[in-house]
């Protein structure tokens, strides 16, 4: 699994201009299923952007998880993000996990999220989705798992 977090002040999703999902402080969390992921595999890249330290405590250092501020968190799925950009100018995405792979992943995300955390938001997966955000710091982490 892969995913790119962004702190985040506020976020937002719009499909077709209304807006789907919403967040204030927080983590917005673009995330992708690989054609070789599993469960597993997704319930640990939960666990890990629930737990990543990377809220600014009380003296100015990235201490404090999603948790620990109890911040929101708006899961977006992005299949480019398995992106091959190696070979030319134009990006392979045969990494990327089949459609209905990728779908039951990202629900599989989305109900470990909203299990194990308050408030969980979510874009549309497969739409045409516009993300907004105001990025803090701005802070932005690239996490793989394998």
């Amino acid at each position: 699994m892969l995913a790119l977090l962004q702190r985040v002040r506020s976020a937002r999703v719009e499909v077709a201009d209304s807006v789907v999902a919403s967040i204030g402080v927080g983590l917005l969390a673009l995330v992708c299923a690989e054609a070789t992921d599993t469960e597993p595999l997704a319930d640990k890249l939960v666990d890990k952007m629930l737990k990543l330290r990377i809220f600014n405590d009380a003296a100015g250092r990235m201490n404090l998880s999603l948790q620990d501020v109890g911040g929101g968190l708006l899961i977006v799925s992005q299949f480019t993000l398995a992106a091959d950009t190696r070979g030319g100018n134009r990006p392979g995405f045969a990494g990327a996990a089949p459609t209905e792979l990728g779908r039951a992943l990202y629900e599989r995300v989305l109900q470990q999220a909203r299990a194990r955390h308050a408030p969980v938001a979510a874009g549309q997966f497969g739409a045409d989705m516009q993300v907004h955000l105001i990025n803090d710091g701005p802070v932005t982490i690239p996490l793989s798992l394998r």
